[in-house]
């Protein structure tokens, strides 16, 4: 790692992010979009738009006039972000500004707010940097942590247990909530687009560092790909060797709770025959038309039964204990039913046992 001596004046390593009172994020809004430092506002020198103009005049025309347009906007954003965001810091704020390589956008920023007089500095490396430490803690983390399993087949309120579990004082790696989405076909939310992978991936890191490695995680088993999003190897590799806890209840107990935890099938019956339809290819056409017409005429704990029974139980039973090693040996942790205060019980009874 450079040496803090050894750097210019003005600039910061990842290292020192914790030492800045603010976080600017210089890029596009397309670029901050996609991923960023976590905690970094956005105060984009150049809009989408801008960058793009000034890209296209660098290579048709030349660099000497995209720079001297550049110029221009890059001058005229900072003054509206200095005017809307930063005219009643004092003297002793500290910000910290970064662009994609720590050059020319986070430079002029960080010189502009230099020479008004705050101690500004730009991050080394810029988001590029930020984001090789990602991918290099997410290929070394996951193996400092000793997983906790939680498994059980669709319905058995294995989310709602990890978050019991962690208002117990548990640490709980809670990956659906991370990724925006429930995990199986029908599991994205209605109206909440999924993060992107640069930006799951951000978010998972941020968690991980935070971990106490003399403390078991506990995490709910998920497939590689939760909707969109896809998990990192090293993390893979951890949890298929974790230990597991299964959660068994009856089939009666796991559709009374989804039909409560997926309430927005009743509002959005236009979402839910638009989910039943991919699983075209995995089930017949004679009985996706029949869970289409049982969602139409509004029998939803029929149609609810019937897509465990018949879709997802099936692959539960065959993916588990290929995917967890330990599953076949779990703990077993049960219940009559999935209300609140049975999701608590089960939690108690998991932290007795492996916590």
């Amino acid at each position: 790692m450079t040496a803090m001596s050894d750097l210019p004046k003005g600039v910061a390593t990842l290292a020192q992010l914790g030492e800045f009172d603010a976080i600017i994020d210089a890029r596009s809004p397309a670029e901050y979009a996609d991923d960023h430092v976590p905690g970094a506002i956005s105060c984009p020198v150049l809009s989408n738009e801008e960058r793009t103009q000034v890209g296209t005049l660098y290579v048709q025309v030349s660099p000497f006039e995209a720079r001297k347009l550049g110029a221009v906007l890059v001058a005229r954003n900072i003054a509206r972000h200095l005017e809307a965001c930063f005219l009643d810091k004092s003297k002793h704020w500290r910000p910290l500004v970064y662009c994609w390589r720590g050059g020319q956008r986070s430079g002029a920023f960080a010189h502009i707010l230099r020479e008004i007089g705050w101690d500004a500095h730009r991050l080394k490396g810029g988001y590029k940097a930020w984001r090789r430490e990602v991918i290099d803690s997410l290929a070394r983390l996951p193996a400092e942590f000793s997983f906790i399993v939680l498994t059980g087949a669709t319905g058995s309120a294995k989310s709602r247990v990890l978050e019991a579990l962690g208002r117990a004082g548990a640490q709980v790696l809670h990956l659906e909530a991370l990724a925006e989405h429930k995990g199986s076909v029908l599991g994205s939310l209605p109206n909440r687009p999924q993060p992107s992978q640069k930006a799951f991936e951000t978010r998972l890191q941020s968690v991980l560092a935070e971990f106490d490695p003399a403390r078991p995680v506990f995490v709910e088993a998920e497939s590689r790909r939760i909707g969109t999003t896809s998990l990192p190897n090293a993390l893979m590799t951890s949890m298929r060797n974790a230990r597991c806890v299964r959660i068994e209840v009856s089939l009666a107990a796991r559709v009374d709770f989804l039909l409560r935890d997926y309430e927005y099938f009743l509002a959005d019956r236009h979402w839910l025959a638009e989910n039943i339809t991919r699983l075209h290819g995995l089930q017949s056409n004679e009985l996706l038309s029949r869970w289409l017409a049982l969602s139409e005429r509004g029998e939803f704990p029929i149609l609810v039964a019937e897509l465990l029974e018949k879709h997802y139980d099936p692959l539960y039973h065959r993916s588990q204990g290929a995917n967890f090693l330990a599953e076949a040996a779990a703990a077993t942790v049960t219940a009559t039913d999935l209300l609140p205060e049975s999701i608590s019980m089960m939690a108690g009874q998991i932290l007795a046992t492996l916590g």
